[in-house]
């Protein structure tokens, strides 16, 4: 019987990519097979070349789509937003609150761009360098301004990434602090580390 087009298609390419992403995540990119990708969506692995192209195709799919998601969460989160403290205690809220509900799309993104081809590494790496100007333009921002103390923005931009998006390696929804708890410190964290004396913080 042939496969029924329509809302049906986009279900099974939806499927395909959650179930990818679940695999990558388990296996690693060069651990999932296909066929076990098509064994997990319940269809033959011939019929997943009607929804991707390759495993690189698929990979390059879960990174961009992951990129472009974020980056246009942020630029929402940050709209209206006014001042380089109030745009910083939003970022730091928002790249929390996101990545802590995505562990899976945070952990491919980070641990399989050695997987992807020079091609699909170089719009990726655009799209994360993309994201990282945000933060840096805030800090730039906050150092013109007098506001925060930043030896050096590029630096500290990264380091901050850092700090913010490791929290997903440990962070247990069950454990003894909550989001709201996590989200408090590591909003202390960065404030209080690079807020200039004087300045006021909610």
């Amino acid at each position: 019987m042939a496969r029924r087009a329509g809302s049906d298609g986009a279900k099974t390419a939806e499927a395909i990519r959650a179930a990818g992403l679940r695999l990558i995540f388990e296996h690693g990119y060069e651990g999932m097979s296909l066929r076990d990708l098509a064994e997990m969506v319940g269809v033959q692995p011939g019929s997943l070349y009607n929804h991707i192209a390759t495993k690189q195709a698929l990979l390059f799919e879960l990174l961009s789509e992951h990129m472009r998601t974020l980056t246009a969460a942020l630029d929402e989160a940050l709209a209206g937003v006014e001042g380089p403290l109030a745009r910083l205690d939003a970022f730091i809220d928002f790249h929390l609150r996101y990545h802590l509900t995505r562990k899976m799309e945070v952990f491919v993104n980070n641990s399989e761009l050695r997987s992807l081809e020079p091609a699909n590494l170089t719009v990726i790496t655009r799209l994360r360098r993309a994201y990282e100007a945000r933060l840096a333009a805030i800090l730039a921002e906050g150092v013109e301004q007098r506001v925060l103390s930043v030896p050096d923005v590029p630096v500290t931009t990264y380091a901050l990434l850092a700090l913010l998006t490791g929290v997903v390696s440990w962070y247990d929804p069950g454990g003894r602090l909550s989001e709201e708890e996590i989200i408090s410190t590591h909003r202390r964290l960065v404030l209080e580390g690079i807020v200039r004396t004087g300045e006021v913080t909610r």
